[in-house]
């Protein structure tokens, strides 16, 4: 009889379900034997503009570097993000996309006979990270789709170690305003780590959303996740990072795997960061796609939850699941969030005006066969 290695795993690990995400292309193309050239993906919030051509040469420069370690200590990153932000290096945390950073956290500050609190409908890492470290996950029901912050204040006991918020959220796309933040943050213990997800705060313009950087000073319990896999379209090179007090980052550096990030992720995210008129691109296909979406969804009578982020989690009831297959089958791919505890909701990533227009098309046709 072979061995059952779960039962050997950590408890808490037995309890962990591994991450789902957005299905490829190339493996839709297998299953239902499509050409993956007539696919389109919208399933994964990815950046529909491609790279930027200034990351391209970026990364051509540094290819010829492949037999050296990248730089552990990220310099020439951490010295740019400094100065974008006003900020000192050593307050700066790189990370294998801002999943690592989350989990850096959870390794530094949880283990068990401690709690991180977060939010019904939150980012799926929060409580595999809490999960892993073998720490209690205090899930919090969520208010119209979004953080009840008041509520998850209400949690915060003793043994609370983290909270984890997002703003905008994923998936949802709900968001919390600044002086929500405000109040919430001069309420949590000084001694309980928030820490703020903001994966997807370069698509806000203006002031519409808190920006949490401002509140480092102020807060030194605050970490701040931030990611250049989104707006910056660099998902597959993997870069994230945390802001936070030169404290934090120190003691996050001690549990951070050396060379975490690649040299090529390096290069590519310091040209990223420079290309302030991709950012300005990006921000704008967004907008559009956003209204041309939501004016298409509403033509078909659908239901959605208002977005902050690059996504739009539409309703469609008990045939969600249904409706996703028979998208599939015309080769869209689009994202379930059952597993979020949203059965009757599909998450749409915005895609170029072209691929929009595919969707919303595909999409009432299958409406229309379902009918």
């Amino acid at each position: 009889m072979s061995c059952d290695f779960l039962q050997l795993a950590r408890t808490p690990v037995q309890q962990l379900s591994p991450y789902v995400p957005g299905k490829p292309v190339e493996e839709l193309a297998r299953e239902l034997d499509l050409n993956p050239a007539d696919i389109i993906k919208l399933a994964s919030n990815e950046n529909p503009l491609g790279p930027s051509p200034k990351v391209l040469e970026a990364i051509e420069k540094a290819l010829p570097e492949l037999t050296r370690y990248p730089d552990g200590n990220g310099f020439a990153l951490k010295q740019a993000l400094a100065a974008h932000y006003g900020l000192d290096m050593a307050q700066i945390t790189l990370g294998n996309g801002s999943n690592d950073v989350l989990e850096l956290v959870a390794k530094a500050w949880l283990e068990p006979g401690h709690n991180a609190v977060f939010s019904q409908y939150a980012f799926a890492v929060y409580p595999i990270a809490t999960l892993a470290a073998g720490a209690e996950c205090r899930e919090v029901p969520a208010k119209d789709h979004g953080h009840d912050l008041d509520a998850m204040l209400a949690a915060i006991d003793a043994d609370t170690r983290v909270v984890f918020i997002a703003n905008p959220n994923n998936p949802t796309g709900t968001w919390f305003d600044i002086s929500a933040l405000e109040a919430f943050l001069d309420a949590v213990p000084e001694q309980v780590l928030v820490v703020l997800d903001e994966a997807y705060i370069e698509y806000a313009s203006g002031s519409e959303l808190p920006n949490g950087v401002k509140y480092l000073s102020r807060y030194p319990n605050l970490i701040v996740s931030r990611t250049f896999s989104k707006a910056y379209g660099l998902a597959a090179l993997r870069v994230g990072y945390a802001l936070s007090s030169p404290r934090v980052a120190e003691v996050l550096n001690r549990v951070r795997q050396p060379f975490n990030v690649n040299s090529l992720a390096l290069a590519a995210a310091c040209a990223a960061l420079e290309d302030e008129d991709y950012l300005f691109r990006s921000r704008l296909a967004n907008d559009q796609g956003m209204e041309q979406l939501e004016t298409g969804l509403e033509a078909l009578g659908l239901e959605w939850i208002a977005s902050k982020g690059n996504f739009i989690a539409v309703r469609f009831g008990p045939d969600a699941a249904a409706i996703n297959q028979a998208l599939l089958e015309k080769g869209v791919i689009v994202r379930p969030v059952a597993g979020y505890g949203m059965p009757e909701y599909l998450r749409v990533s915005i895609g170029t005006h072209e691929e929009n227009a595919r969707f919303l098309g595909v999409l009432k046709q299958v409406l229309v066969n379902d009918a």
